[in-house]
């Protein structure tokens, strides 16, 4: 080809560069509109996403502050509860101590037979009382029942219970 711009194949291949040229920053400004879309889209759903992410924060923390005024009312309750029963042990206690019993009687002398009016029987009982272990015999054993309180029985019924549940929890796991 030749430099003389006057030639037909000369303009024509300078057309075609030209149209070339404005073809591909036609093509670049589109791409460049399309990554402006995309990124515009992108920040809507980061905006979406972060005001999701804040209503549930916001619902989780509802539902802590919901447990912890339910806790705060059981407290309640059962100081409440406590209180109650405090002053109900407090009054059976006063009308324990204002009544007085009319006889007292105990277990003892109700199962005991007693020594009657047989005088050989009173002088055996006051005899036994004042006589010695010989020397050469040992000492008895002295024989100790268990305790007489209903609460340590139900103590260690509870006591036994939880262990048995847990141990239960620890099979099923």
């Amino acid at each position: 080809m030749s430099e003389d711009p006057d030639k037909i194949g000369a303009v024509a291949a300078e057309a075609e560069a030209q149209a070339g040229r404005t073809d591909a920053e036609a093509r670049a400004a589109e791409l460049r509109e399309e990554l402006a879309i995309t990124d515009a889209r992108r920040a809507e759903e980061q905006q979406a996403k972060a005001q999701e992410e804040v209503a549930a924060a916001e619902r989780e923390e509802s539902k802590k502050e919901r447990k912890r005024r339910e806790a705060e009312e059981r407290r309640q309750a059962a100081s409440a509860e406590a209180e109650r029963a405090r002053e109900h042990a407090g009054n059976a206690a006063a009308q324990a101590t204002t009544e007085q019993p009319t006889a007292a009687v105990s277990g003892a002398a109700v199962s005991s037979p007693g020594v009657g009016s047989d005088p050989k029987a009173a002088a055996a009982a006051g005899a036994g009382a004042r006589a010695r272990p010989t020397p050469a015999a040992p000492p008895q054993p002295e024989v100790v029942e268990g305790p007489e309180k209903p609460e340590l029985y139900v103590a260690a019924a509870f006591g036994g219970a939880f262990l048995f549940a847990r141990i239960l929890k620890r099979i099923a796991e």
